[in-house]
């Protein structure tokens, strides 16, 4: 398991990062959430040990970080690094290379990369003959050409139409079932709902919640309920306490004491549904930043 605890870090007076704590579990996907400058980025180049904490520790398996460890880490930054004018299958290859495969499984894993991400059409291609998305992808396969034993992937999303997410999302479940713990940061909160186990929000440097994707939405689903009747609903503003919240036609979503509205949809005749509002993790994103 990957464990950050206390993690704190200033440039200068400026304090960006305060107290953070969270796990990445094996086999869970951990989305790391949080708006433009809330400290996503420092928290995760601190975790890579590029860049050193002020207080706090990151431990892997139970100790904690060293230059030793780097080579279990596959990492993809926000920010394109690889060469544009080198050609794909060479520089996935080579950089499986420098992290310690032999030529024979470097070319191996990258083939196998490439194909996953369908891309193999595309491997004699220079990098910057390629679209941005695709750019994306090359970008994805660098950080698992290796067979890292972490991902931290930093907006791994970014310029992905629909169907090459989909690609992109089918190659990182592989690697969480294999038990791989993967952390990525990403703006498109409908993907990391789809996607992630775990969630973690922080906001100007510190946590704002955490905790798994599923318990984080009953936690917060509050006293919101919707109710679907046989006829029109209009009647469930009229029960005393309930504050109607909308209306369409036979469906309600309102806030009160439930069992009031629902014992008088039962006097009245047939309950089609009557189920809590559960927020999604763009509403919660929303109201705890």
């Amino acid at each position: 398991m990957l464990t950050v605890r206390g993690i704190s870090r200033s440039f200068g007076d400026h304090r960006v990062l305060e107290d953070i704590s969270f796990d990445v579990k094996p086999g869970r996907m951990t989305g790391f959430l949080g708006a433009n400058g809330s400290g996503k980025t420092t928290t995760m180049r601190i975790v890579l040990g590029v860049l050193a904490a002020h207080g706090g520790t990151v431990s892997w398996q139970g100790t904690e970080i060293g230059p030793q460890h780097r080579p279990d880490f596959g990492y993809m930054p926000e920010e394109r690094g690889l060469y544009p004018k080198m050609k794909v299958r060479d520089q996935i290859a080579w950089l499986g290379r420098l992290h310690g495969l032999d030529r024979a499984t470097a070319e191996a894993s990258t083939d196998a990369l490439l194909a996953d991400l369908e891309l193999g059409d595309r491997a004699g291609d220079r990098l910057e003959e390629l679209s941005l998305g695709n750019q994306q992808r090359v970008q994805i396969a660098a950080a698992l050409v290796h067979e890292p034993d972490v991902l931290v992937l930093d907006e791994p999303f970014s310029g992905l139409d629909p169907i090459a997410v989909e690609t992109v999302l089918d190659v990182l479940r592989k690697r969480a079932a294999n038990g791989v713990p993967v952390l990525f940061s990403s703006h498109q909160l409908a993907i990391v709902e789809r996607l992630c186990d775990d969630v973690v929000i922080i906001s100007k440097g510190r946590i704002a919640a955490k905790g798994s994707r599923d318990h984080l939405r009953r936690s917060r689903a509050g006293e919101r309920y919707e109710i679907v009747v046989e006829e029109d609903a209009g009647w469930v503003r009229d029960v005393p306490g309930v504050t109607l919240v909308e209306l369409d036609g036979p469906r309600a979503v309102f806030e009160s004491v439930p069992q009031q509205v629902l014992k008088a949809a039962v006097d009245r005749g047939e309950v089609r549904s009557f189920t809590p509002v559960v927020p999604t993790l763009d509403e919660i994103f929303k109201e705890v930043i």
